[in-house]
């Protein structure tokens, strides 16, 4: 009985390898044209994705023209031009109404307030013991070495 199990299970194992060994079916004509189609679709939506980021040929073509010989003359032209008197500022004439830096003399600029606790420095303190006891850490926070 055994001799038989053995050997049937030896057939079955050249069975499975003959199986497995045998080429798989191809696809069919329109499963072959269909996945060619999805590719295709694939392909012209990323040149689509690719292309919303492109320059435009207009703007590629006027960059590509660079400076015109119109533009160079107007350079030209404004870069030798006179300066005429009205554009130059005169430094021997200062403002009649300068004060200096001092405060409403219109700079912006003012005296500098002093950053402090209104009611003195016992408010401070006062201040300082109320938060401390509130805190979870207690009125201890602070008090170790230095």
């Amino acid at each position: 009985m055994t001799d038989k199990a053995d050997e049937l299970a030896e057939l079955k194992a050249k069975v499975a390898a003959l199986e497995a060994a045998q080429p798989k079916p191809q696809p069919s004509r329109e499963e072959r044209e269909r996945a060619d189609a999805e590719h295709r679709d694939w392909v012209y939506q990323m040149q689509e994705r690719r292309m919303a980021l492109a320059t435009p040929p207009s703007v590629r073509q006027y960059f590509a023209d660079g400076v015109t010989p119109a533009d160079t003359a107007d350079l030209a032209r404004i870069a030798h031009a006179p300066n005429t008197p009205a554009m130059i500022p005169r430094t021997d004439q200062q403002p009649s109404d300068v004060r200096g830096n001092v405060p409403g003399s219109g700079t912006g600029w003012q005296e500098p307030l002093s950053i402090s606790v209104p009611g003195g420095p016992r408010t401070q303190e006062l201040i300082e013991q109320q938060v401390n006891a509130a805190l979870p850490h207690g009125p201890e926070w602070g008090k170790g070495k230095r």
